[in-house]
């Protein structure tokens, strides 16, 4: 996992200490602008050697020729924005200045990054001896490495940087950033190999980078997958384009509010991966009780988390699969049609697998959570055909706790989750192993138990108990030493007791 790399950690706790008072919500902003910065430089730089250089392909190539780094997807740096001529001048008072004019210049010269790029180094406030130590500092990384190399340990500073700020913030850094280990869970379950993947609300832009990754550990092409999001607020959509761009990751994600106005209308996604704001109720519900969407029912206006559901079942392809991550309350909710709009789902076999996830797993809230799997098509081959049978995986004993407040899934514990789905949805060929339930963490349970259950989809009612281990001590001896212990334990109460009565005797009171 990320959080055990330790250049990550030294480098943050570094970075940190430079912030002094400023509120994290800012100094994010400064930080994050810097490691972009530093990546495109580093990019730009190793490009700018080769076309130099003029050697084979390169021969002839002009170095300051904009068209020779687009033709090999590098953003173009003017010589005042590139790093070294920055750091060179980091310790003048005029830095905040020309960093803004670098920023600007760089968005001026590579129209995909216009109004992306931060330009907040000028401001007064900001101490520019503080700014300058920083520029040293994220000056080192990937300083003793080269090309690929270097280019990946800024993207992973990049990420760890947003889960650091996430935690930092507390509630408002949620609304950017999926825990990791949730966004690694989501995509090794629902294996997005190829095709279109859409996160209606994107924050950071984490899921597709681990999207990315994945195809990559696989050994497939990044090429075949096209990736698309919205996101409503401008500040997050900013950080998702940079994480993205470090990475090279061609994304179609478009500015504005999901629910009330869908930028990608006529998209159909093959896999939709998603982490919804939890429980909202201002979703604007009241203008949208007509909406096509809401096959399966109207969503009341107080909360937005079956208008969420189904918006990402009407945007699943014939063959789409959908892993959401939503607040517990949406698996037995009945208050405003919840209760019947999830029957409708579950009846018309939308629902594919629940997974109940331990508390603080998330850095925003201490509302426990679950995912929701969902399949267009149980029956359409690609796996075994799951029609009438849902699985429920109760997870909440997984997990270790970081620090204080959070929990995460090890590497380990996502396999088991996962694998045990692939298991379930399989057709039972290898490299697959045969599914089974296991009491108290998965249980397959039919369309029939399902109603039996008035159609709550908590995993817990349908796994039952976890199976004790069988010691080998007979039962009659096992009461006999229970029995013992409690007469034991009951002779002490009385001795207590009586020590109790005489002392309260010694001072005037008597029980």
């Amino acid at each position: 996992m990320a959080g055990n790399n330790e250049l990550e950690k030294t480098l943050w706790a570094a970075a940190d200490k430079l912030r002094s008072n400023m509120d994290a919500a800012e100094y994010k902003h400064i930080v994050l602008g810097l490691i972009f910065l530093k990546y495109i430089s580093d990019a730009f730089s190793d490009l700018h050697e080769q076309l130099k250089a003029g050697i084979g392909e390169f021969e002839g190539a002009d170095p300051e020729d904009t068209d020779e780094y687009l033709a090999h997807n590098i953003f173009f740096v003017p010589e005042k924005a590139r790093w070294q001529y920055l750091q060179d001048r980091a310790k003048q008072p005029e830095i905040g200045k020309w960093l803004d004019e670098a920023m600007d210049a760089i968005e001026k010269s590579n129209p995909s990054l216009k109004g992306v790029l931060p330009k907040i180094y000028a401001d007064p406030e900001l101490n520019k001896q503080r700014l300058g130590e920083l520029i040293d500092l994220i000056g080192t990384i990937g300083f003793n490495q080269s090309g690929h190399q270097a280019k990946d340990l800024l993207g992973r500073v990049y990420e760890y940087f947003l889960g650091q700020f996430a935690d930092a913030e507390g509630k408002k850094g949620g609304q950017f950033y999926t825990p990791a280990s949730i966004v690694k869970l989501l995509v090794a379950m629902l294996e997005p190999y190829q095709g279109r993947v859409y996160d209606g609300c994107c924050g950071s832009g984490g899921i597709f980078v681990q999207s990315e990754r994945f195809v990559a550990e696989h050994q497939g092409n990044i090429k075949d997958l096209s990736i698309y999001g919205q996101e409503s607020n401008p500040t997050t959509l900013r950080l998702a384009k940079m994480n993205l761009a470090i990475r090279g990751i061609d994304a179609k994600i478009e500015l504005g509010d999901t629910l009330l106005v869908d930028k990608h209308k006529d998209l159909k996604a093959d896999f939709i991966l998603a982490n919804p704001p939890f429980n909202v109720s201002d979703w604007s519900g009241e203008h949208l009780r007509d909406d096509h969407r809401w096959k399966y029912g109207i969503p009341p206006v107080g909360n937005a988390n079956y208008a969420w559901l189904q918006h990402f079942a009407h945007k699943l392809s014939p063959s789409g699969t959908a892993g959401i991550v939503l607040a517990n309350g949406s698996m037995n909710s009945n208050s405003g049609g919840e209760g019947e709009i999830r029957k409708n789902m579950i009846e018309a076999g939308l629902i594919d697998c629940m997974v109940a996830l331990p508390a603080q797993l998330f850095y925003n809230t201490m509302i426990p959570a679950c995912l929701w799997f969902l399949a267009r098509n149980k029956a359409n081959g690609k796996f075994r055909n799951r029609s009438g049978e849902i699985l429920f995986i109760d997870a909440r004993k997984l997990g270790a706790m970081i620090n204080r407040r959070n929990k995460e899934f090890s590497d380990d514990d996502i396999a088991l989750i996962a694998d045990t789905y692939h298991s379930w949805r399989c057709k039972g060929e290898p490299p697959c192993s045969p599914y089974e339930d296991i009491p108290g963490f998965c249980k397959s349970a039919t369309l029939e138990e399902v109603r039996k259950n008035n159609h709550v989809l908590m995993p817990g009612r349908y796994v039952g108990a976890e199976a004790e281990e069988d010691d080998g001590i007979p039962f009659d001896d096992k009461m006999k030493g229970l029995t013992a212990k409690l007469a034991e334990q009951f002779a002490r109460g009385r001795e207590l007791e009586m020590l109790i009565r005489e002392n309260l005797k010694g001072i005037g009171y008597e029980l």
